[in-house]
């Protein structure tokens, strides 16, 4: 009995949550973005290079895909483009505590901008689609846009980086870009879709 009283409970929280930050007032959404903004600003401080490759592993991909479910449709684009903008414009919270324009036309520029589609594509589906709230597809989702928003786009714009050096192939350009962080990747978007499952609900 008193377990049905805790999971009553717990579930009865996660939807006054999301009615709350679906119907909260633009200010307050406005504080979440920022909040998830400087979250990112420190797991991208969660980081180690491979002797191979100029991009290095972060932890920025877990809030990413966090901000997404959390923050809903927009939301969770725009904590990811106050994120990239306040970078870009000198805030030193880029991996390594960087900032500047620099980084944006640096090896990893493409997938700072894969984090905005990705976070924008996973609010509008989870928002959007019941379904897409339980555990598996959650997963399945962050695979998805983690694979086809970030590390695709990232990719490309490394192989047009590393080509205004040298010549690269584009298998060469994947296998400094793409495949090193697939496995890394899954595990965040793992932990990302159970903390996600904890907050959001399965239905509004």
């Amino acid at each position: 009995m008193n377990m049905n009283v805790f999971v009553d409970g717990y579930k009865s929280r996660t939807q006054d949550f999301f009615k709350w930050r679906t119907e909260t007032k633009f200010v307050y959404k406005l504080v979440m973005c920022c909040a998830f903004a400087c979250f990112t600003g420190l797991m991208a401080q969660v980081r180690f290079y491979l002797p191979f490759t100029p991009v290095p592993v972060t932890g920025q991909t877990f809030a990413v895909l966090l901000s997404g479910v959390i923050l809903g449709k927009r939301y969770g684009g725009l904590s990811q483009t106050i994120y990239a903008g306040l970078g870009f414009a000198g805030v030193p919270w880029f991996a390594g505590w960087t900032c500047g324009l620099g980084v944006l036309l640096g090896p990893t520029g493409g997938y700072m901008i894969g984090f905005i589609l990705a976070a924008l594509f996973i609010g509008w589906v989870v928002d959007s689609n019941l379904r897409a709230r339980s555990f598996l597809d959650t997963i399945g989702l962050m695979l998805f846009a983690d694979i086809m928003l970030i590390l695709i786009p990232g990719t490309l714009w490394l192989y047009v980086w590393l080509n205004l050096s040298y010549s690269v192939s584009i298998g060469e350009a994947m296998l400094m870009g793409f495949v090193p962080f697939i496995a890394g990747d899954a595990l965040k978007a793992v932990a990302a879709g159970t903390a996600g499952r904890l907050i959001i609900p399965k239905a509004a």
